[in-house]
Order: structure tokens, then sequence, then C-alpha cells
């Protein structure tokens, strides 16, 4: 088997003279050896501070046989669902089965457990009682503290208690599994290893926590009253800064979740050195007879060249797992991934994407951030951009023309999320222009999500006018470079927030651009977001006041319909919205008109029937 790969059998330890490994990490993916994805991460990173690490992808968890493949590790073992929530990964908004895994072989569904990382965990247990057990990833992260979960519709426990795993690294963990694995190697029991920012624990007892902290209303609170889940959230929400952030308990039964300080971000030589480790940039070859792995698609030609977003859309983890504070590598460290990019024998010429969570971050919002943190009660680019926000896309620019001025590069494009907010604040206009001329592929995707200002506000997102004004902006530059291109705008229904009034509000914007999207996103509420809370709690835990949250199935199905008002299929949807919004005046056949009069449509569909009729009576 290839041995640039890390061991996934016994027979690969034996190939490289391993008795046995210091770390096995299990994850819900299949093995994916790229960067973009965190267990090849971890696993190298901890490769480069000399442990031995395996690798046990996709175990059968209906037993505990694969989980003692290799053996039993010296230090501990590793666990993380995958790259996604395992229930985001299967199951659709609308709670149904998705039919495809893109992190499996061949898309294959059904490999990996609901709740993945918990099952996981259960079965390591089985195997190996007393071994220290170490969760992380987003399912874990986003999980830490008593949550929200959409698909019991109820508040579970924090992860780490429901999975019985001794420490949860939250967000970014390179340097938090490094000091656990030296922690471990030197001795340390691992509940004595409670010092570690970026890390969970569980205490029997407050009175060993000697540094200051906050305790959050409990998981008995949050669970029975969602005003207490609201504070509880708000407190969490404005203490993940590394900076400033506090230490967080939150009790459960009798015992305490402890939430230590998030880590300070990586400098910009560490990112390098992580992304610089001897990655493979593919699926282990086990794979190949499957079809491979579908997600290495995305990411193959693509380069990671950021982490963390200052942006804060409310419907978005980023924050709580990321963190605000953006951290970029360097030109030379992205120029010589792209250097390896070309020789790869597939390549076309065409490099799919550079970018991360916002493509145009590429340093902190400001110079306070680093000495002060991320402003607790002021964000940076809502509801207008902050005064010292530092707009500045010089650096990002200079990146994307020496990437594609290299030999055998055709194009560069661009198809990370971009915060067009920050290039209209941009007072220069080189930046839009080049990305209009050399890295659009024909369509701009970004993403107003809506319209209407009070929809808006709760998504922390910019308002329609700037988005209006960045429209009018893109097509004119294309105008002027000769190009026809356009732009694709995600948008998303039944936000908290949106009536049915904002939903129509956004369907006779949509007229009026003359757009009608192919897509519409009802919003997911998924654990670890402040919209998330709005929809369980019905209140913004900002300023504890209500907020309308559409629940119903069928107001949802009105207002996704709304958005596609076009579509035939949508027509009794959009008609009962329109009545049951009192908006008459937007049937009828006039040019503000979405939708023709009911008896008329059906008159209009008989006569089309008896054309049809005479037309086959003349053959």
């Amino acid at each position: 088997m290839n041995s640039k790969f890390l061991p996934i059998s016994k027979q690969d330890m034996i190939n490289r003279g391993w008795e046995q490994l210091d770390f096995v990490l299990v994850t819900g993916d299949a093995y994916v050896d790229h960067h973009s994805f965190g267990t090849a991460i971890i696993s190298r990173v901890l490769e480069d501070e000399g442990y031995k690490v395996g690798i046990i992808a996709q175990p059968n968890w209906k037993n505990a046989d694969d989980f003692r493949k290799l053996g039993r590790p010296r230090l501990g073992f590793l666990v993380n669902s995958g790259n996604m929530d395992s229930m985001v990964n299967h199951y659709t908004v609308s709670k149904k089965r998705r039919e495809k895994d893109l992190y499996s072989p061949g898309g294959k569904m059904g490999l990996r457990p609901d709740r993945a990382t918990i099952v996981y965990c259960n079965r390591i247990r089985e195997a190996y009682k007393d071994i220290p057990i170490i969760i992380g990833g987003v399912e874990a992260s986003l999980r830490r503290f008593s949550h929200y979960d959409y698909w019991e519709n109820k508040v579970r426990k924090s992860i780490l208690i429901d999975s019985s795993a001794d420490l949860l690294v939250y967000g970014m963990g390179e340097r938090a599994v490094i000091e656990i694995a030296n922690n471990l190697n030197d001795g340390f029991d691992i509940k004595y290893i409670r010092h570690i920012p970026g890390t969970c624990y569980i205490l029997d007892n407050l009175e060993e926590l000697y540094d200051d902290y906050i305790e959050i209303p409990s998981y008995k609170e949050v669970s029975k009253d969602k005003y207490k889940y609201a504070q509880a959230f708000k407190i969490q929400y404005e203490e993940q800064d590394p900076v400033r952030g506090k230490i967080l308990v939150q009790k459960h039964a009798s015992k305490y979740l402890v939430q230590n300080k998030p880590q300070m971000p990586l400098s910009r030589e560490e990112l390098d050195k992580v992304y610089a480790l001897p990655y493979q940039k593919n699926y282990h070859p086990i794979y190949e007879k499957q079809g491979g792995i579908p997600a290495i698609e995305e990411v193959k030609f693509s380069i990671v060249s950021s982490r963390g977003c200052f942006g804060n859309c409310s419907f978005c983890a980023i924050a709580f797992h990321q963190g605000r504070i953006v951290q970029s590598r360097s030109e030379e460290s992205i120029i010589e991934e792209a250097k390896q990019i070309t020789k790869n024998p597939d390549f076309k010429g065409y490099i799919h994407d550079v970018g991360g969570p916002t493509a145009n971050f590429r340093k902190p919002a400001c110079e306070k951030q680093l000495k002060l943190g991320a402003c607790k009660n002021k964000q940076c680019l809502y509801p207008r951009p902050c005064k010292n926000l530092d707009v500045d896309h010089t650096e990002y620019l200079n990146l994307l023309r020496k990437l594609r001025k290299l030999p055998n590069v055709k194009k560069v494009f661009v198809r990370s999320g971009l915060r067009y907010d920050y290039i209209m604040a941009d007072k220069s206009d080189t930046f839009f222009k080049e990305l209009v001329e050399h890295h659009v592929s024909g369509q701009l995707k970004v993403a107003p999500e809506h319209i209407s200002h009070e929809v808006l506000k709760y998504m922390g997102k910019p308002s329609g006018k700037i988005y209006d004004r960045f429209r009018e902006k893109f097509f004119r530059i294309n105008e002027k470079i000769g190009k026809k291109q356009y732009i694709i705008p995600y948008l998303m229904s039944s936000h908290p927030g949106s009536t049915l009034e904002s939903a129509i509000e956004l369907a006779e914007y949509l007229r009026d651009i003359r757009y009608q999207p192919e897509q519409v996103q009802d919003f997911y509420p998924t654990p670890g977001t402040l919209s998330t809370a709005m929809f369980y709690t019905g209140l913004d835990p900002r300023t504890m006041k209500e907020v309308y949250v559409p629940k119903s199935k069928s107001e949802k199905a009105m207002q996704r319909a709304l958005l596609q008002y076009r579509n035939p299929k949508n027509y009794n949807l959009v008609y009962e919205a329109l009545i049951k919004a009192n908006r008459q005046d937007l049937i009828g056949y006039g040019a503000k008109c979405l939708i023709k009069p009911k008896n008329n449509k059906n008159n209009s569909s008989k006569r089309n029937k008896n054309k049809f009729k005479n037309k086959k009576r003349h053959k």
C-alpha cells in the first residue's frame, strides 16, 4: 500500500516498522490527505511533531471490531465526524435523508452513523475502556455547550457529556492538539490537562477551578426556559475572542462543562508551515475502485489562502469555529502550492479558487483586533463598515496577479465568498475591475441573501442598496471591457425575521431586476449560530427582544415559492401567499404583477388543451 499516506492497516504499520501508534484518528469521512480536510491537517501536524498516527476512516460502528484494527494507541484516540456535522451531512433542511455523501467512496450514503462523534466514542470505550479520547472538528466544536438540535427539536447536552470523551478541542485545533499530545507524552493523566486554550473539559466541582470564569445558565435551565437559552448564547457569542474572552462554565446535572479561552490565531509563519506539510493532495488509493471521493473535485485545484471572517453573518458558524480574526498565508506559500498544482497531470490550466471563508479578507479588520480583540458589541461591516476598518485589496490583488502569470496557468478564478460591501467600501476600483476582467468564470456568485431591511438586520448583512450599487458597477465594468458576465445571488428564505411580506418584497425585487433564481436555500438551523438561537427561542439574544420566526411547513413553502414565483409548479403556493398577505394587487396582468388571476389561468389552460385537440383533428 502507498506508504506516503498515513497507516490505515496493521500491514501499513509493519511496512513502516511500527509496532504501536501514538494516536489513532477516527473520522466519519473517507481518508483524504488534503489540507481542506481537518483529519489530514491534524494527523500531519502530529506527524510533524514526531508522533506516530494512524487513520480509521468510516469504521463499521455496529460493533467495536473496526476500532481495534490498529491496536491500542500509546497515547489516545482522536475523533471527529468529518468535515461536516453528521446530521447536516445526512439530512436536508426538510429533514429528508440526502441521496449522496460527497465525503464517501462514490458518494455512497450510509457509511457513517447519525451523531457520529458520540457513536464512535461509545465504540472506543467498548474496545478500550480507559483510553484517553479527544474529540474535535466541526460537529464537536459547534456542539460544545448545551445546544438546540433541529433534528430532535430539543436542547441537547454538550457533546462532551454525551460522548464521554475526556477533552474537546474547538475551533482550529493545531496548536491545542500538539499541546495535548506533548502533555500526554510527558506522562500527564488526561484528567489533569485542563489549562490549554481552545479546549473544553468536565469538572465535578467548581472549587477545582482557580481562574476567573463566567457561569452561564445550566443545561437544565436552557432546556426548559428559552429566555435562559438566549441569555446563555449571548454570553457564548460575546466571549468567543482569544484576546478578551473569558473562561465559561455551564452546569450539566452534577458536573460542569468548562470552556477555556479560545486559542490565539496562528501566525502567518505557523499557517504556512501547516499548509507545507507533505499532504498527498488526494484520497487514499483504496477508494479508486469505488469511484473515488467526490469532495476532492471541489478542492483539487483550489487554494486555501485564509481563515477566519470578520463578516460575522448571523447564520454562519465561522465566528464560533474559526473566529473573527482573519489569518492568511504568505504569497510565497500560496504561489509554491500553485506551482505544485500545475504539475498535476490532471491540471488543465485553471486554478478554481483562491480564498477562504471570505476570499477578499487577507488580514484582521483593524490593528486593534490583535491587541484588544474583536469588538464585543460592534460589528466590522454591519450596519455599515466601521470607521476603523482597514479596507485594502492590494495584497490580494498582487497575489492574484502573480498567480495568473505562472507558467501553464490559463485562468485563476475566485469562487469563495466575496464580501461585496467590502469591495464597495474600497476607495480604489482597481481590484473590482481586475476581478471582473480576469477572475470571473462568466458568473460571479455573491450572497446578498435578502433585500428586506428587517430580515437583513437579523442576518447581519448589508442593506439592499449596497447590493444594487454593486450590481450596477459590475455591469458597467463588464460593458466597458466588452464582456457579458452575470451575477448569481445566493438567496435565503424563512430566516428569522422574515414574514410573508418580507418574502413578497424580495419577490418584487427579483421581478424588477428580471432575475429568477434556480435555487433558493431555506434557512437551516445548524448548531452554533446566532440565527439558530433566534429560530429556537423567538428572541434576538443581542437585544433579548422578540423576533418573528416562520416555522410552519406551509409558510416556509410559500416563502420559498415566492422567490421562484415564475415557476408554474409554484403557482398555487404563490397565489395562497399573496391572498394571505392581502396583496391581490400582485395578481393580474399588469407589469408589476407576479402571477395571473387563478380563473383566467384555468381558462387559459383549457383553451390551450382545446387548441391541442383541434391541431390533432387537423392532422
